[in-house]
């Protein structure tokens, strides 16, 4: 990203206000409502809609549409954020677009309380650059919740999809999983589809109430539509209903229940008339990369990505490491937001006892819990023979690459130290390619 789109970018606030989609209704009536010419999937959920993004994003790709698609956060770079048959939005793109928005932001500004921020923004230009680019499909991440996401502001999708859904954002969302289930379920529409996999009752019954509510029609899966599931190092596999013998390379059994909603998605889209055939699913299943879960980005020594920030994130990472890497010692490379639960994310790693914890700052002060203070909260829940230090990234990256090939390592706590390792590792191998 340039100079130039980062200070204007600067200058939104980059928080949540009340809420409200007053915003992106003034700028829907700027472009006489763009929205209502396009295609949607719309996503929300705590955990796994990047993976459903990414899965359904290469089925159609394989089936040959042109899809959209908009997530957050980005890992390496800004323009990530939005993106079109493979290919990310330019910077010059963002800076045609922001010399056209800026105009209608000002007047927005000089008129209301609350003024534009960072997300509706986002929103509203990643919405005209996918109308401009005559997308047949966008596949819509919400950023957090769902009832005022700015996402929400589309009127009908033909899926709306929730993934699992726990606690994280409570201050925002409300304390109890049925609150946070009511915001999630926002991005249900009338008289449209909406596919769910089953979890607590208390959650269940919220999204059945809404659908009932809205004459929408829910799809909702469970365990038992997953059979002949087995794995190995580079695959799953299971059935779902005629589908026999589906190979995923993502990781873990959730990744399992994420595909299954994937599945029964184009299973809507095929029945709503849109083509989509046996052979781009499963090509489409066994080909994506999700980065940033579960993702080996150094072979040896081991180390893996993992972006888990929130309690129920940790407790599927450590099932997935359980599932993997069941013998192995490990380490962990920690860096957490500070408007993250660290201390619960923390409590539950530590109970691994026989693991190395490097605890890091993460790649900005203002943003990321001191490792001093994590070190103290790793006090009070350490277990005898818990080798606990502080490091800086970098350092803890360095560090392991020289000295642990015995040890498998997880980056975890953040996505948004994601850029920063890679940097890092590519630094590395291209000093040891120069020496050599």
């Amino acid at each position: 990203m340039t100079w130039d789109i980062q200070t204007y970018f600067n200058q939104f606030f980059k928080g949540t206000k009340d809420p409200s989609l007053e915003a992106m209704q003034y700028f829907m009536d700027v472009y006489q409502d763009i929205e209502k010419n396009m295609k949607f999937i719309h996503i929300a959920g705590t955990n796994g809609k990047g993976s459903c993004v990414e899965m359904l994003y290469q089925v159609l790709r394989e089936q040959g549409y042109r899809v959209g698609k908009f997530m957050s956060p980005h890992l390496v770079r800004y323009n990530e954020r939005i993106c079109v048959n493979d290919v990310d939005i330019t910077d010059d793109e963002i800076w045609e677009l922001i010399k056209e928005l800026d105009i209608h932001v000002k007047k927005y500004n000089e008129t209301h309380v609350h003024a534009v921020t960072l997300f509706e923004f986002e929103t509203i230009m990643a919405l005209v650059y996918f109308y401009r680019k005559q997308v047949d499909f966008v596949i819509l991440e919400t950023g957090l919740g769902g009832l005022y996401d700015c996402t929400n502001i589309i009127s009908a999708p033909l899926v709306s999809i929730i993934t699992s859904i726990g606690y994280d954002h409570m201050d925002i969302l409300g304390n109890q999983l049925s609150e946070i289930a009511y915001q999630k379920a926002g991005i249900i529409k009338e008289n449209s589809h909406t596919v769910f996999f089953k979890q607590e009752e208390e959650v269940n019954t919220v999204i059945e109430k809404v659908c009932q509510e809205k004459n929408n029609q829910l799809h909702m899966l469970t365990k038992e539509n997953i059979q002949q599931y087995h794995y190995d190092m580079e695959f799953q596999y299971f059935d779902y209903f005629n589908l026999k013998k589906v190979a995923i390379n993502l990781k873990g059994k959730m990744q399992v229940y994420n595909a299954s909603i994937c599945l029964e998605t184009i299973h809507i889209l095929n029945q709503l008339g849109y083509t989509v055939t046996e052979k781009s699913i499963r090509k489409g299943m066994v080909s994506v990369i999700h980065k940033g879960r579960m993702e080996q980005i150094y072979k040896m020594p081991l180390i893996l990505f993992d972006g888990a920030h929130n309690e129920p994130a940790i407790r599927n990472l450590q099932k997935n490491i359980q599932m993997y890497y069941p013998y192995q010692k490990k380490c962990y490379i920690l860096s957490i937001l500070k408007r993250k639960d660290y201390e619960t994310v923390m409590k539950l790693l530590l109970e691994d006892t026989n693991a190395k914890f490097i605890l890091t700052s993460g790649n900005d002060e203002e943003e990321f819990v001191k490792s001093e203070i994590l070190y103290e909260v790793a006090k009070r829940y350490r277990k005898q023979g818990q080798d606990i230090i502080q490091q800086t990234l970098e350092e803890a990256i360095s560090s392991v690459i020289q000295q642990n090939h015995n040890m498998v390592h997880f980056v975890v706590g953040s996505f948004y130290v994601y850029g920063n390792v890679i940097k890092k590792i590519e630094e590395i191998n291209h000093v040891r390619n120069e020496s050599c």
